[in-house]
């Protein structure tokens, strides 16, 4: 999971794996190498990388997935231009997305959430285990998946040209993006059209020609682009309330055979963004329906930042005065302003930013208490309910939100709640940090052979425990192990590289200047 998304908690990343020219040496085995790497890295964190004895079994019991006629009330919407946008080599589908518009004036949005629990019963070996290690884990090398792939991949994925049961949430919008009305439902869709995000992204943008997926279904452009506009209205629309502009720059490997041969930067588009503004309106219908029904919830969020006075800092440095207490509107305009000035240089002050934000936290929220709020979002209900192929707590709330439209308790207590919503964030923690290591492994073999080298760099980490910071080509982070004193997240300086060691993903530099 990249930095932004552990600070603001929208969505995974898929780690996306391209076979480059093949007269490229395959000397070296370094997939093989990565893989023993983190899969001992998962053990060492608690986590589980295979699956065990009892989920084969139970996996080996499931035939195939649940169907419409098991689900009296379910409603059939199959006939929906419903598609699906994910990276190029995704095959675990969690949401679809559909648009309608009316003569009223406003657009209706349609997101379809895989039904997961109609197949992973709570308290089923398959669901202890998704429960331990609580997400997809995302290494280099390979994807520890939460569920076992024979689901996540087919059986409860939205696969294209698929009959497949879900949760629909449909929301009504006015002209600029502002919520009119919504409601949650059981109901059976269909994949027309399975799209990436690379395709479409050029497509929108006029760079790339229109997908083959979507030029051959009638009135698929049609939805396409007004999916792209209402999404650019919501974003605007959060924008204008203090969500936040932020821009990282993530690494993605690209091997040829077993050889890893680079990390290349894999930046947002604007078919990502489509997704990211849909599934925050979805999490926060969710948690308002979950509160309507009286139901307690798991919710996500952000309260305030970690280090607002160093991030007052930085905007000082570049002329800006933000307030003595944390403003999301007002550092939302500071980072606009900065993007426009400088924006070759604003992944970087994402990046300064996302790290003195902190990271988000699942929390159980009763419904008669306020909600916390996402101080990256600018959203007082969140949750997170789109992804139950790949995050437990979206099953947890899929399971909550099944029992609020039948009528009947739910099937967690809140005790439960609170112990699963820490045990989610230790697990999640846990799962960033394997992440992590495996791309320093990753890295590690790339530089082994430039010890010497000299790099800028900015730095993305400074406590007691130790100071870390992150060059610009290949976009990789080590710890600076000399001439870190006075440095502060934010400070720019020239390292020099002065080891690596591949097996315990250690990167380390001292400072030059």
């Amino acid at each position: 999971m990249s930095i932004l998304q552990a600070a603001i908690g929208i969505m995974y990343i898929h780690w996306s794996v391209k076979v480059v020219g093949m007269n490229v040496s395959d000397d070296r085995k370094d997939r093989i190498l990565l893989e023993k790497i983190a899969h001992q890295a998962m053990l060492d964190r608690g986590l589980a990388p295979d699956f065990s004895k009892s989920v084969l079994a139970e996996l080996e019991a499931i035939k195939g997935p649940a169907t419409y006629d098991s689900v009296p009330e379910m409603i059939d919407l199959r006939d929906r231009l419903w598609c699906s946008l994910d990276n190029d080599d995704s095959k675990d589908l969690d949401q679809l997305t559909a648009v309608e518009t009316s003569d009223k004036g406003f657009a209706k949005i349609l997101i379809a959430i895989a039904d997961v629990d109609a197949v992973v019963k709570k308290q089923s070996a398959i669901d202890l285990h998704a429960q331990q290690n609580t997400t997809s884990v995302y290494t280099v090398p390979q994807v520890f998946p939460m569920l076992p792939e024979k689901l996540s991949t087919d059986i409860t994925s939205l696969n294209f040209d698929r009959d497949r049961l879900s949760l629909v949430v449909e929301i009504d919008l006015a002209d600029d993006g502002t919520v009119l009305s919504s409601s949650i439902y059981r109901a059976m869709v269909r994949n027309k059209a399975r799209l990436s995000y690379t395709s479409v992204a050029a497509w929108l943008d006029g760079t790339g020609a229109m997908p083959v997926e979507i030029a051959s279904v009638k009135g698929m452009e049609e939805s396409l682009r007004l999916q792209d506009s209402i999404a650019q209205k919501m974003k605007l629309l959060r924008h204008q309330h203090g969500a936040l502009v932020l821009e990282t720059i993530e690494a993605k490997p690209v091997f040829s055979g077993d050889t890893l041969m680079n990390l290349v930067p894999d930046t947002r588009n604007r078919a990502k963004e489509i997704v990211e503004d849909f599934m925050i309106a979805a999490n926060g219908v969710t948690s308002r329906f979950l509160t309507a029904k009286k139901f307690p919830s798991i919710r996500r969020i952000v309260t305030e930042p970690k280090r607002w006075d160093r991030i007052v800092k930085i905007a000082a440095d570049k002329g800006t005065v933000l307030p003595k207490k944390p403003d999301s509107l007002a550092l939302e305009n500071f980072l606009i302003a900065s993007q426009r000035a400088e924006p070759l240089r604003f992944p970087d002050l994402s990046l300064s930013v996302i790290k003195l934000l902190g990271s988000g936290e699942y929390i159980v929220q009763m419904p008669d208490q306020t909600g916390k709020g996402h101080f990256g979002l600018a959203v007082k209900n969140y949750t997170h309910s789109t992804a139950p192929n790949r995050r437990f707590p979206d099953l947890i709330t899929q399971r909550l939100l099944k029992s609020a439209i039948a009528g009947i308790p739910s099937p967690y207590s809140v005790e439960e709640l609170t112990s699963l919503a820490q045990h989610c964030n230790e697990a999640e923690n846990a799962a960033n940090k394997v992440e992590r290591q495996v791309v320093k492994s990753a890295a590690a073999i790339l530089l082994e052979s430039r010890i010497g080298e000299q790099f800028d760099a900015i730095v993305t980490g400074a406590a007691a425990k130790g100071t870390w910071v992150r060059i610009f080509d290949p976009p990789l982070e080590g710890r600076l192990e000399s001439g870190f004193e006075g440095l502060d997240i934010g400070d720019r300086l020239r390292v020099q590289l002065v080891s690596t060691d591949v097996n315990r993903g250690f990167i380390d530099f001292k400072r030059v200047r």
